[in-house]
């Protein structure tokens, strides 16, 4: 058995330091205590969950105790009230320590992000906004003093539902009281551990046609009846996810567990783009983590390597060079996108939402790739993370619903072609 894997980074070094990039001192402070928890919990955990390809749970139990579960609930329910740049700059922090978890914990956080700082920019009449607020603060109850765990299953089969092409294939039939649905979602982070799916589904009556906008945002209980977990879970990266198939057959749904009203998340989707980039915090600590770990191998400083120091030489010295370039070029754009989050963003920023998305996931890799290739064959060793953070970083650029490809068509396309415009 792979000997723990030891966290090599400077434990006081912020990813990005508050005062170069006029952070607020309660962000700093709330950055901080995900730097710190990152440290202290994931970091020895994280060889263990990646070879069993299980779960990690015990870092979501110890999570609540920290008050991470609910980062994103207002602090008048009781949460840690973060806005959307402070939760990114978090979850790339925790990304450094474990990709599985950040990106896990990001699928949790949406069913609160989204409900909470999204909805809010969102217009709603006076009856469903009050409507809203009732039932947003039923699940961050939950989340709050139960330490209730979200899961947010997205993707189908096929990938267009996922990338806004067509209406989701799982379905919700209005009845008394609620909904019926039925469906099956792929690559389900989460399943099997959460104790709700927020599922992302078409309201569709009898007759009815279905539609993107009627698109309901639902939290399905998990031992609700006709919810099945099936198939196995052995992918190459971010194996901690345990992202199995969700089947649902004939599950009633009551009404209160709406996380967003009828039609909302359409809004969302359209109106505030920048909710899709949050996969990218968990690819930006990925690239630091293999920046760190590449600096403290060559200074002889990784416990459990030879205590040798490769920095003299000169080809070494040009790659972490090299790295550090991308890595910072990385981290600026990306900062300055979601720094841009908000309702109704100009084009420009939408383009530049798209070219950070882009840019991370594969600048992600790139840089652990050339990590491997610096620090030589002994880093790849099982007992370093580096061979993990590769694997993990591999698969931020096929991730749905904007992977790389559609990044890149986007961009040419509405670069080239202003809205409305056609060759016809």
């Amino acid at each position: 058995m792979p000997a723990p894997q030891t966290d090599t980074r400077d434990g006081d070094a912020p990813m990005f330091d508050p005062d170069a990039f006029r952070l607020t001192p309660e962000q700093a402070d709330l950055i901080s205590l995900a730097r710190r928890f990152g440290q202290r919990v994931l970091a020895p955990r994280a060889a263990r969950y990646d070879r069993e390809a299980t779960f990690p749970i015990e870092n979501f139990r110890d999570m609540h105790g920290e008050g991470l579960l609910s980062i994103c609930v207002p602090k008048a329910d009781g949460g840690l009230g973060a806005d959307y740049q402070t939760y990114c700059l978090a979850a790339a922090e925790l990304g450094r320590y474990c990709g599985a978890t950040a990106l896990s914990w990001n699928m949790h956080v949406a069913s609160t992000l989204w409900p909470g700082v999204l909805a809010d920019e969102l217009p709603m009449n006076a009856e469903d906004r009050a409507l809203h607020e009732k039932r947003r603060r039923l699940h961050y109850h939950r989340i709050v003093t139960d330490g209730a765990l979200y899961a947010q299953p997205f993707s189908e089969e096929g990938g267009a539902a996922a990338a806004g092409s067509v209406a989701f294939g799982t379905e919700a039939r209005p009845v008394d009281g609620g909904f019926i649905v039925n469906g099956k979602k792929i690559f389900a982070s989460l399943s099997g551990s959460a104790d709700y799916y927020g599922i992302l589904c078409t309201a569709r009556a009898e007759g009815e046609s279905a539609s993107r906008r009627n698109t309901l945002f639902l939290a399905i209980p998990a031992k609700a009846q006709g919810v099945e977990v099936t198939g196995d879970w052995d992918p190459l990266g971010m194996r901690g996810t345990v992202s199995r198939t969700l089947l649902f057959k004939d599950v009633f749904v009551p009404a209160d567990e709406m996380l967003m009203p009828r039609g909302v998340y359409f809004q969302a989707a359209t109106r505030w783009p920048h909710m899709f980039l949050t996969l990218t915090p968990t690819y930006v600590g990925l690239a630091q983590a293999a920046f760190d770990f590449t600096v403290a191998y060559l200074r002889g400083e990784v416990p459990g390597a030879p205590p040798v120091k490769r920095r003299s030489f000169p080809p070494k010295q040009f790659a972490v060079a090299s790295m550090s370039v991308t890595l910072e070029q990385t981290k600026t754009l990306w900062f300055q996108a979601i720094s841009e989050a908000r309702a109704n963003p100009t084009r420009e920023q939408v383009l530049r939402a798209y070219a950070a998305q882009h840019t991370v996931m594969e600048n992600a890799n790139a840089i652990a790739t050339t990590a491997i290739r610096t620090c030589g064959g002994h880093a790849m060793l099982k007992r370093f993370p580096l061979e993990r953070i590769y694997r993990d970083s591999r698969c931020g650029a096929v991730m749905l619903p904007w992977t790389a490809e559609i990044c890149l068509e986007r961009i040419g396309r509405e670069t080239l072609y202003k809205p409305g415009e056609t060759d016809d």
